[in-house]
């Protein structure tokens, strides 16, 4: 038996580490929950190294294995199956080893917490879930992975229910992910009411040789699976969650935003893009929509003084950039920045979490200073993780953002120009972030001690996002192109790879020099306001109250009452008037009821005589 037919248990490992956790976690010492919640995604995260050696070496064709049938009702029958490829090797290799770091920063990070074990049941089932929607060989099972990650993302981003601004955040994220995932389902439902299955290979197969280009149905069924991409990777117009996610714990940030929920939108859409390719409107509507986002999150980025909050509008602005990948048909660089993304923002992150863990959950950036000195390892992970996310030459980063840049330009010349004025504002936020909190007045961290745990995952992961451009998994089996950065030189591809050197020079004149004061710039009335606007991500959950949640509730206030219950409740009341009224004729008296019939006989032969 080959290696890759133990492929079922790597979502099965943090599955069963859940199980264990969840039915006897509080007998467990922190040692063994920590050993049981690290090493179930350890084990998962192994088994994947020898599955994507033995895949990688061999001849790459895709593997299906099937381990029984979920549902069979009539002729439908949907199978527990998992599919594959290439696509699917790199998202494994992903959220296995990425989970896997987070994991392991985690069991340092949380050590002090009293829901310690509670904490790794519900990280190792956020994993499971999203290992099985990457696996699943149907929609149907990848919406069971999908709805799993989105029950994993509400439990963990209100881990700390006791804050009730920590259970908002929960709930507002699961909510406006549920939008999404409706407009998904019922992409399903028509899928399958005119395509006959959920299996995805046949599913697209049949959808290119059945459907016609630009016809209604592929649009209506492309439109609909975006909606779902949408929510889940937090872009226009349902980004505005991911922000307030920031609530949950740091290595929870780190897992979603990283390596799992976010990416599933850019996945699903990569996984279904020949049917994306069916549909040219919505395709390219993707690339639109993700420049939209990426460029107003970067803007939102560059004001907010929480750390957490900064990194959380870069990951939605990156995932803008896959989004605009995905547009063009850039299949496999989107990809390829989604696993780059995976590495520097996992780091980001990671360091964040150690500045914050040494000033004692602190999160203003204002209130930090001069750490490079005494926090050098979070200082040099700030640095790296940076530079790649700003896409500085010879980073992770660049590679893949170049990458998108140039595929960008060969379809639309102003869609490159916006792109690249994302990156110019990201080479700001990033490193106006570096500058505040590692230069400047010195402000001594409490406690500069990590342990290993936090520090081998940052020093790990500082090497891939430095040095991880340079791999290359071969996606072609799956999506149409490949990585291929050798464009030559020519004033495009110099204005691409130098906009972030302008965004740091910029950063730097305003943070770290002063040749130009940020206080002055801001005492502009107009910079007041844009400044608040941004702030305030562009205020959309402003919109959402105003056209939503205000008219919801003063319905509800003037339905308080329950109109519907009303209905019914006078067809109780006539129902019952009507038994009063039929009952006081029941008296008993054979004379009354005597009279009665002679009245009715009456009454009914004189209706006929004068008819």
């Amino acid at each position: 038996m080959g290696i890759i037919e133990l492929l079922k248990w790597v979502p099965l490992f943090p599955f069963l580490g859940f199980l264990i956790l969840v039915l006897a976690g509080k007998w467990l010492t922190k040692s063994l929950i920590a050993w049981v919640g690290v090493g179930s995604v350890a084990s998962s995260a192994l088994l994947t190294a020898l599955i994507g050696a033995e895949f990688l070496n061999g001849t790459m064709r895709p593997y299906q294995l099937v381990l029984g049938h979920w549902m069979e009702v009539d002729d439908l029958s949907i199978p527990f199956g998992f599919y594959l490829d290439a696509l699917s090797v790199t998202m494994l290799f992903v959220v296995t080893g990425i989970g896997f770091l987070i994991h392991l920063y985690a069991a340092g990070f949380m050590e002090s917490d009293f829901g310690y074990a509670r904490f790794f049941a519900y990280m190792n089932l956020f994993v499971s879930a999203m290992l099985v929607l990457v696996l699943a060989d149907n929609l149907a099972l990848l919406y069971l992975g999908w709805e799993g990650v989105g029950l994993g993302s509400y439990l963990l981003i209100g881990f700390w229910y006791e804050d009730p601004n920590n259970g908002y955040a929960a709930r507002k994220a699961f909510v406006m992910t549920r939008v999404g995932d409706t407009a998904m389902l019922l992409g399903l439902f028509l899928l399958f009411t005119q395509l006959h299955t959920f299996d995805i290979q046949l599913l697209m197969l049949r959808a290119t040789s059945q459907w016609t280009p630009g016809a209604v149905l592929p649009v209506a069924a492309a439109t609909l699976l975006l909606g779902g991409a949408l929510g889940k990777s937090a872009q226009l117009p349902l980004q505005s969650w991911l922000p307030d996610a920031m609530a949950g714990p740091t290595p929870v940030s780190a897992l979603i935003h990283a390596a799992t929920m976010v990416t599933a939108g850019v996945y699903l859409i990569a996984r279904t893009n020949a049917l994306f390719m069916m549909a040219p409107p919505v395709q390219f509507a993707v690339a639109v929509l993700g420049t939209i986002t990426l460029l107003m999150s970067g803007c939102s980025a560059l004001v907010q003084t929480d750390i957490k909050r900064i990194l959380a509008y870069s990951t939605i602005s990156q995932i803008g950039y896959m989004f605009l990948a995905l547009g063009v048909g850039a299949w496999s660089t989107a990809i390829f920045h989604l696993l780059t993304h995976a590495f520097f923002k996992a780091l980001l992150f990671l360091a964040a979490g150690a500045v914050i863990f040494c000033f004692h959950h602190e999160h203003n950036i204002f209130k930090m200073g001069g750490l490079r000195k005494t926090m050098p390892l979070a200082f040099w992970s700030f640095m790296i993780g940076s530079a790649a996310l700003s896409a500085l030459p010879f980073t992770s980063g660049f590679y893949s953002k170049h990458e998108i840049l140039m595929a960008v330009f060969e379809v639309s010349p102003l869609l490159w120009v916006l792109g690249c004025l994302g990156a110019l504002i990201t080479g700001i936020y990033s490193f106006r972030l570096v500058f505040v909190v590692f230069f400047g007045r010195e402000r001594p961290a409490i406690e500069s001690k990590l342990g290993w745990r936090m520090s081998l995952p940052m020093i790990l992961l500082g090497a891939l996002a430095l040095f991880g451009g340079m791999l290359r998994i071969p996606l072609d089996s799956v999506l149409p192109d490949l990585f291929n950065i050798d464009h030559g030189f020519n004033l495009v591809s110099f204005i691409t790879a130098t906009t972030s050197f302008i965004g740091l020079l910029i950063a730097g004149l305003f943070y770290l020099t002063g040749t130009f004061s940020v206080q002055r710039l801001a005492g502009f009335n107009l910079v007041k306001e844009i400044q608040g606007l941004f702030f305030n991500g562009w205020g959309i959950d402003a919109l959402y109250d105003t056209l939503v949640m205000r008219p919801f509730k003063t319905i509800a206030k003037l339905n308080k009452n329950d109109a519907v219950d009303g209905i019914y409740t006078t067809l109780v009341l006539l129902s019952r008037g009507s038994h009063f009224l039929i009952s006081a004729s029941q008296t008993g008296h054979i004379r009354w009821y005597v009279s009665l019939m002679t009245l009715g006989t009456v009454a009914i032969l004189a209706i006929g005589w004068l008819s």
